[in-house]
């Protein structure tokens, strides 16, 4: 990489589209036993990081997706102290969790050591929480891990996770649904980061489908922007045991911590799906 500046470009096949990215270096680049992740200085967007050459996150847009993919099941679960993620390696989801205090432990359990280790040097921002009393970061297999968690133990599950492509794959199936379904207790929530809702809809039926046949009664999709992904709209699927989302509006809007895009207001606003996601979903 020379010190001009020069793009990089991501092609994504089932949109038929890409997303590029003004970069000015290469800062860092390792092959870990399970991917190969690479660091990037960008002129706009502060670093990024790419896994097997997919955008990852960037400094400036996380945010999005980390407090879409907590604050939503945190304040809609009546009193989440049980928490674990699965993957989440780059720890913001973590950092966005902890934030809340009334939750006692939060377990990340991530297959690559190599993504915290890069995101402790290049996005530091987001391992502020790592130190904090009640996490616990794991680097072990979250299929594994959510197969040997005990019955009715955790309060909410979230599925940080990269596409359903390689170590991923099997975060998107009825058995690994299954063991998050045993895990949780009766009004525990899982959450699952679904994807692009404007080409992907089909993955997230699926997915929905699949959480199901694992004993899910209730669902909710979430779309939130997110511009260094595919489309630039992503989403998150709420699922759980029992009937109904009882959203903690209250809560939320006397939340004892900043948040930069979610709010109560964001929440509700996510929660009415556009005509053509609702009809697709059967909602």
């Amino acid at each position: 990489m020379t010190s001009n500046t020069t793009w990089h470009y991501e092609n994504f096949e089932p949109s038929g589209s890409a997303i590029g990215y003004r970069i000015t270096r290469k800062l860092d680049e390792v092959q870990s036993p399970f991917q190969k992740i690479e660091i990037f200085e960008t002129t706009d967007w502060g670093n990024l990081m790419l896994i097997d050459g997919a955008v990852m996150l960037t400094s400036r847009d996380n945010f999005l997706y980390h407090e879409m993919m907590s604050h939503p099941a945190l304040f809609t679960h009546p009193d989440p102290k049980q928490v674990v993620i699965i993957g989440g390696g780059d720890c913001g989801t973590l950092r966005e969790v902890l934030k809340h205090p009334g939750v006692e432990r939060a377990v990340q359990c991530d297959i690559d050591e190599q993504v915290t280790r890069m995101a402790e040097k290049y996005f530091p921002e987001l391992c502020d929480s790592n130190n904090d009393p009640r996490a616990e970061l794991l680097f072990d297999d979250g299929i594994a891990y959510m197969a040997n968690a005990a019955p009715n133990s955790l309060d909410v599950v979230i599925v940080d996770s990269t596409d359903p492509v390689g170590p991923a794959e099997g975060l998107f199936n009825k058995a690994f649904f299954e063991s998050c379904f045993r895990a949780l207790k009766d009004d525990g929530i899982l959450v699952q980061q679904s994807e692009s809702p404007l080409v992907l809809l089909d993955l997230i039926k699926a997915m929905r489908a699949e959480m199901g046949k694992a004993g899910f009664t209730t669902f909710q999709t979430l779309p939130f922007p997110q511009p260094c992904y595919p489309t630039g709209w992503w989403s998150c699927t709420l699922a759980r045991k029992g009937q109904g989302f009882d959203f903690r509006q209250d809560d939320a809007r006397a939340r004892p911590f900043k948040s930069r895009y979610y709010s109560a207001d964001i929440h509700l606003g996510a929660m009415h799906l556009p005509p053509f996601v609702a009809e697709a979903l059967g909602e």
